[in-house]
């Protein structure tokens, strides 16, 4: 089946044999979940006998969009050497990491997507792996404030981790990208049984409490220009690129300023020949002057985050 006849299958691609044995055991279970869920997708016909033949490695999901790689084809990813794009994954033990790998489906974000919603029960954890999802606090005049942004250093879901399973702040996607994604039941379950998830997890929960006290600091007494090259930076710093989209809408409940604030502080940083800003397309022009131009936080918040 080629790649751009119709239906749920992807096409085939080499699956390397090495590896394929090592580890099968620890993950049967998750595995069973995986075939399970493709199957239901995949249950008769010429897809199925092409499935069962071994001829296609990922089931696409018509409803979301989402793809299911096959157990194997998980294996062979990481065997094969695969670069693991969320550094809180990465940093995990392989046997850990392959323990997860019947339970993460990838996913894609999409810029203003509502991942999670203040006081709605949370049914997945994500971790990003090119995208950013915004944490903001809403307040009862609909007004909103970031209190954090999630990248591809760690998760998007941290109170199931910490015993709660409902939302105080909306998740919302702020970049487009990939990320990885679990059932909040998997998650749990994993946290219980996985002890370096566990230890990444609260490292970086931890992470985010003195980020997040920090940027309050940095709110009450820091310049919009400084704090807004600051928010350039570490965005550059999490999508690995100096040119990237961000509204004045954005950037407004991110600084927790008015639009006409950002306005002048994104001129004056144009003005300098820093950065470009144009209908929220950033680029950074000079990112030695930006980090110049940002206030100490940034450092500080970067060997946090990142």
């Amino acid at each position: 089946m080629s790649a751009t006849q119709s239906g749920p299958l992807e096409r085939k691609f080499s699956v390397p044999d090495t590896g394929r044995a090592a580890g099968r055991a620890a993950h049967v279970a998750g595995e069973r979940v995986a075939n399970g869920r493709i199957l239901r997708l995949v249950k008769s016909g010429p897809e199925r006998q092409a499935l069962d033949s071994g001829q296609v490695d990922a089931v696409l999901d018509p409803a979301s969009g989402n793809a299911f790689l096959l157990p194997d084809a998980r294996r062979a990813l990481f065997s094969a050497g695969g670069r693991i794009a969320n550094c809180l994954l990465a940093a995990l033990p392989r046997k850990a990491y392959q323990s997860l790998l019947g339970e993460l489906e990838p996913v894609t974000l999409t810029s203003g997507e509502v991942l999670h919603k203040p006081g709605e029960r949370i049914w997945h954890v994500y971790f990003p792996n090119d995208s950013q999802v915004s944490l903001l606090m809403v307040v009862a005049d609909r007004k909103a404030l970031e209190v954090g942004l999630v990248g591809r250093e760690g998760m998007v879901g941290i109170p199931l981790a910490l015993g709660a399973d409902v939302s105080s702040v909306l998740a919302l996607v702020q970049g487009s990208g990939s990320a990885l994604r679990m059932k909040a039941a998997s998650f749990r379950e994993a946290l219980g049984r996985c002890l370096p998830l566990q230890h990444e997890v609260y490292r970086y929960a931890h992470a985010k409490l003195v980020q997040a006290r920090q940027i309050a600091a940095c709110n009450r007494f820091h310049l919009a220009q400084a704090r807004l090259a600051c928010c350039l930076l570490l965005t550059r710093d999490r999508l690995r690129s100096n040119q990237f989209h961000l509204t004045h809408e954005v950037l407004a409940d991110t600084l927790g300023i008015r639009r006409v604030g950002v306005t002048n502080a994104a001129g004056a940083l144009q003005r300098r020949k820093l950065i470009s800003y144009r209908r929220g397309d950033i680029r950074i022009l000079n990112p030695k002057g930006l980090k110049a131009a940002s206030c100490g936080c940034y450092e500080i918040v970067r060997k946090l985050a990142l």
